[in-house]
């Protein structure tokens, strides 16, 4: 892999969870646990997972919209934590894309405004360079010609316009990286593969390092180089996209791959190895999946560590259904 242009190392984020009106025990949700990872430039890492995972939250400790409990988070090399300077540079050169494109624009300013917005609020050029660049990340975005463009209100845009209106405002400052948190789930199916393909192109033609949020593992495998698979706020197993999602090696993710709708008539009634379904009062320590997984031992009392298996997978769990004379 490329030199790592961002690296996230055993970050942590806890809630506390009271009980209604007093009744019952208060509680700990443990949103992110001890997660770390890195990604290369140029690089479209895909974090995924069931909604309640941890996933968006990630997103917001790596910008410094929320504060961690611990873990470090390095940018281009330089420690964001308790650093100003390293605070600004990330939030100058990663840039989010969010899930909705109808909230994500405020509907009183034109196009144009929206796009020179963090320009403007970084301080970056002159009105007429602002002007220059807005027109050329709306030519980045197809969305032209950018002299009629630029006049429109978001409510003359259909949601795939609005959605490359975002991206084109999170290119303006030439970011190293986007994180697109679930960006085309809103969208018409029609929409989405050709927000992912502009993506793919910008992140080929630049260079741009993409940490890409989603629950849909259709889409991470047409997107992504390398994905995490996020399991209550941990990684459970992590690697080269298809390497993981055509050979799961951990039962959480065969249950996302068994769960994705399969077109073969024939594999209608084919037996799925685990159910995605939690167990009354959830999990009781150890590993947080052992209550729901057919292929649980002994040793799953304990939190299994995240451990290489070869060729940079890495799988948290003791039995490893992928190693031979393992039954799926």
């Amino acid at each position: 892999m490329s030199e790592s242009v961002l690296r996230v190392r055993n970050l942590t984020k806890h809630f506390a969870r009271r009980s209604f009106l007093g009744r019952g025990e208060d509680s700990t949700v443990k949103a992110v646990d001890g997660v770390s990872f890195s990604v290369g430039a140029g690089e479209a890492f895909v974090i995924a997972g069931e909604s309640g995972s941890g996933k968006s939250t990630i997103a917001r400790l790596i910008l410094g919209l929320a504060a961690a409990d611990s873990g470090e988070v390095f940018f281009q090399g330089r420690e964001v934590g308790g650093d100003p300077g390293g605070l600004e540079l990330i939030r100058s050169q990663c840039q989010m894309v969010y899930q909705d494109p109808y909230d994500s624009i405020n509907p009183r300013m034109r196009v144009g405004d929206v796009v020179a917005e963090p320009l403007e609020a970084h301080g970056s050029g002159t009105r007429s360079e602002n002007r220059d660049r807005v027109a050329e990340v709306l030519g980045d975005v197809r969305l032209e010609p950018a002299a009629d463009m630029i006049r429109k209100y978001p409510h003359m845009l259909s949601g795939g316009q609005r959605q490359r209106v975002v991206l084109a405002r999170a290119l303006a400052l030439g970011p190293r990286v986007i994180i697109a948190d679930e960006p085309v789930s809103m969208l018409d199916v029609s929409v989405r593969a050709e927000i992912l393909e502009l993506m793919d192109g910008l992140r080929r033609r630049y260079g741009i390092s993409f940490v890409y949020i989603t629950h849909d593992l259709a889409t991470a495998r047409f997107f992504g180089t390398r994905i995490a698979i996020l399991y209550r706020g941990r990684v459970v197993e992590a690697g080269g996209v298809d390497e993981v999602l055509l050979d799961p090696r951990h039962p959480y993710t065969q249950a996302l791959v068994d769960a994705l709708p399969d077109p073969d008539p024939a594999n209608r009634l084919r037996r799925r190895a685990v159910r995605i379904r939690d167990p009354p009062g959830g999990p009781r320590g150890g590993c947080g999946f052992r209550e729901r997984c057919p292929y649980a031992v002994r040793e799953c009392a304990a939190e299994p560590p995240l451990a290489r298996a070869g060729g940079g997978r890495e799988v948290a769990c003791f039995v490893d259904i992928g190693r031979p004379g393992v039954q799926k």
